[in-house]
């Protein structure tokens, strides 16, 4: 199993201790559609059908995920159904042929399954979807038994959140983080996901950790400065 570790994705310090990143546990679907190893060919398809779903984790015997089998797994039943492949073909698709003559989910399933844990952020889920150009990942805990799936459209959940919930959220662990004091000379305010930034920053160094920080709060768009000092309007 596969889950992000790498540097990159790891949070900053101060991402860590403000909080700003939601984890996959946050937005994950927790009633998931599985099927067995010695599932049949059938039986996958009436699940994948039932479930309206086009990809379901394979669990074993003991609960814990060990493939996944998509649409995309079963569809070589169909393609070679009365195709006899010349030499080329045999050669090339092999995996695809293999799969035209599988009837169980343990030998139609892409394995071993990419996987994510509950307390990843949002940006790594997003990120290991994006390298993997999968369109969901199985959650699953330390021993790999399944808590739930999480899928492209959960993690644009957030976009939805209230424009007065980011503000806050900003004032709260940007603003009053960067620029402690009872009366900051910042300005925050958020249209549609996008937060205008604006006032007078004494030290316009900020600027970017100020953006940066920003960009960390689940649901904004986009961060904008419009800075009083010298006119200037910064992104």
């Amino acid at each position: 199993m596969t889950g992000p570790g790498t540097e990159e994705d790891r949070d900053t310090p101060a991402q860590a201790a403000h909080g700003y990143a939601h984890v996959v546990s946050d937005v994950m679907t927790r009633s998931v559609a599985t099927v067995r190893l010695r599932a049949t060919f059938k039986d996958v398809v009436r699940t994948l059908q039932d479930r309206r779903v086009s990809a379901l984790p394979v669990l074993d015997g003991s609960g814990c995920v060990v493939g996944v089998v998509s649409e995309a797994d079963l569809l070589p039943k169909e393609e070679f159904h009365d195709l006899d492949p010349d030499r080329r073909t045999q050669l090339r698709r092999m995996a695809d042929l293999a799969k035209a003559g599988s009837d169980t989910a343990q030998d139609l399933m892409t394995a071993p399954a990419l996987t994510i844990p509950p307390g990843a952020t949002l940006a790594q889920a997003a990120r290991l979807m994006a390298r993997a150009r999968v369109k969901r990942l199985p959650v699953v805990d330390d021993t790999g038994r399944l808590l739930g799936i999480v899928s492209r459209a959960d993690l644009l959940k957030v976009f939805l959140r209230d424009d007065q919930d980011i503000a806050e959220q900003v004032r709260r662990e940007v603003v009053a983080y960067l620029f402690p004091g009872p009366a900051s000379d910042i300005r925050v305010d958020v249209h549609d996901g996008v937060v205008h930034l604006g006032g007078r920053m004494r030290d316009r160094s900020l600027v970017p950790v100020a953006a940066r920080l920003a960009r960390a709060v689940e649901g904004v768009v986009d961060v904008r400065f419009e800075l009083d000092r010298s006119g200037h309007r910064r992104r």
